[in-house]
């Protein structure tokens, strides 16, 4: 295991001995807060002493260099974020750790999947170098699925070869999340060296609906955790398998009205909160994790077992056993609320210091990678011609709003003139899938329900995992300029309507996130849908929605740049 802090000289360890027995002015002291008491559900009054980063000395009465007033605010520890894609934020790590840290959250762990299938191992070393400098605690899973699938073009390749330089690494803790499970059960050569080149250290899963005998071997191969998990039935059966269940809220993917259920004192230690793909507009409306901690209280859950989830179970779980308790010895990330069923964060310490905005202007910069990502060459609208032949009516995609999971449909597409046709008065769309990775990418062609777009077209070279070009409409015209204009801007998302461009946020950083800070971005995604509000879709935020499209692991029928994927079979749909 690796060691959670470098080591301490005698001379330090002496002054913190001295700083905990009050012999001297501790380093920072919080006076006369309410301390929540994560082993028993207790709140106390005393005071926080802390030396450095480290808590000395909690309940006595401290002195300090620096003193904060803490009368009438609640100390709880920093919250942690078990499981998040920060692309899916739509802002680079230094922008995220901006956004994020001033709601509570102190530490993360993150998958950069999404830029290392653009990018590979360029992609890697970015959030690696992003994740030195930040003031969150991020730690980064080294991608173990890029591309995800061989049913789709990724723009870059990782083996067990190009991972194990990056093990050693003092912010990697493991492999991310397996989402490739039909290649763990069958054993597929390229999976099986990644287990065993990481089985000595965390992996993390992806097995949505996985069970039986199959779940068994899932969990005996080494992975440890699954956020894609949807219903208390499958958590239950997951949690007896010894599986922590990491519950998830984010933009799209809602589960935690289905999993609140569980979040009871006996579970809790084997449950955590994660947010996996949530934008900088839901962050500022409702929140990060500190939302999730509100959403389990407002549903009932007694707020020890929520803050243990947030806190110190997800920890425990990822072996950081210096963080999780406001407790001397523990990591100084503490977050001050002013109410503790409602989460109302008051102010934030992080590595024993104050978070201002001066901590994130002093960070040192990263240069931004991947600017000339979207490689894909301009299309007319008769790319998006959808011959009829002999065939029968292609299977159509269903949405389910608030969830990643899809449905196969069996509707008859119209036709005219030869071609299948979108229908809107049925809510049928066309969908296409464009490689972006270079000029000559295939094009994928299919019909999704459920997105309730009256007109126009949406278009996003976010595509989860291999981040193609999806595009959704009503015409192939206004598909053709949505894709058009997003390759000028160099990837982002893009709504037209009847040839003209209604609205676009740009996201040159490999085609995932904007140069721009968070605060931008959220305006952007406020006017984009507003404008795709106007269109007439029924969706609560349709272009990360469409994303999911794309991702071949999740089911049941999905489309990509090679065509329509039933994940149940994990094959192409013949047509």
């Amino acid at each position: 295991m690796k060691p959670m802090r470098d080591p301490l000289s005698e001379s330090r360890l002496a002054d913190i001995i001295d700083q905990a027995r009050g012999k001297g002015p501790a380093d920072l002291v919080i006076k006369s807060v309410g301390i929540f008491d994560l082993t028993s559900g207790e709140m106390a009054v005393g005071d926080i002493a802390i030396a450095g980063d480290r808590i000395v000395g909690t309940y006595e009465t401290y002195s300090g260099a620096t003193e904060i007033d803490g009368r009438g605010l609640i100390a709880v520890p920093g919250f942690i974020d078990s499981h998040v894609h920060c692309e899916s934020t739509l802002v680079p790590p230094l922008e995220f750790d901006r956004c994020v840290v001033p709601r509570g959250t102190t530490t993360a762990i993150c998958d950069p999947h999404e830029i290392c299938n653009v990018l590979g191992v360029r992609g890697l070393k970015f959030f690696l170098k992003c994740a030195e400098v930040t003031v969150i605690d991020l730690r980064v899973q080294l991608s173990s699925c890029v591309p995800a699938t061989h049913l789709e073009t990724s723009g870059a390749r990782l083996e067990a070869r190009d991972l194990l330089p990056f093990k050693t690494h003092p912010k990697v803790l493991g492999l991310a999340e397996m989402m490739n499970v039909p290649g763990v059960l069958n054993k597929d050569p390229g999976v099986m060296h990644k287990l065993a080149a990481f089985s000595d250290v965390q992996i993390d899963g992806h097995s949505p609906l996985l069970s039986s005998y199959d779940l068994n071997a899932y969990i005996a191969a080494g992975i440890r955790n699954c956020h894609e998990t949807t219903s208390a039935a499958e958590a239950r059966e997951k949690l007896a398998k010894g599986m922590q269940i990491l519950i998830r809220e984010g933009t799209v993917s809602k589960d935690l009205a289905a999993l609140a259920e569980l979040l009871t004192t006996e579970r809790a230690p084997f449950l955590a909160l994660c947010t996996d793909d949530r934008n900088p507009l839901d962050i500022a409306e409702e929140g990060h994790i500190d939302y999730l901690i509100r959403a389990a209280i407002g549903r009932g859950v007694r707020p020890l077992d929520a803050y243990r989830a947030a806190t110190w179970s997800a920890a425990r779980h990822f072996g950081l056993f210096d963080r999780g308790l406001v407790a001397p010895g523990q990591r100084a990330d503490i977050v001050l609320l002013e109410d503790l069923s409602t989460c109302k964060v008051h102010s934030v310490i992080c590595r024993g210091a104050p978070v201002t905005p001066d901590r994130f202007r002093t960070r040192a910069d990263v240069a931004l990678v991947g600017l000339d990502s979207v490689k894909l060459r301009p299309v007319t609208a008769g790319t998006f011609h959808v011959p009829r032949g002999t065939g029968e009516s292609p299977p159509v995609i269903g949405i389910r709003p608030g969830s990643i999971l899809t449905d196969r449909l069996a509707i008859n597409v119209s036709s005219r003139e030869g071609a299948f046709m979108a229908d809107v008065a049925l809510d049928i769309l066309k969908v296409a899938v464009l490689g972006r990775h270079s000029r000559h990418g295939s094009v994928g062609h299919g019909f999704v329900r459920g997105f309730g777009l009256r007109r126009g077209a949406i278009a996003s070279s976010v595509g989860h995992d291999s981040h193609n070009v999806c595009v959704i409409g009503c015409t192939d015209s206004d598909m053709a300029m949505a894709v058009n204009r997003l390759i000028e801007i160099k990837g982002g998302f893009v709504a037209a309507v009847d040839g003209r461009v209604t609205a676009e946020l740009a996201l040159p950083v490999a085609g995932l996130m904007s140069d721009k800070p968070f605060e931008e971005v959220e305006q952007g995604l406020r006017k984009l849908r507003q404008a795709v509000s106007a269109m007439g879709t029924t969706l609560h935020e349709p272009f990360l929605q469409m994303a999911f499209l794309a991702l071949p692991v999740i089911p049941h029928l999905r489309i990509t740049d090679k065509g329509l994927v039933d994940v149940d079979k994990f094959e192409l749909v013949s047509s």
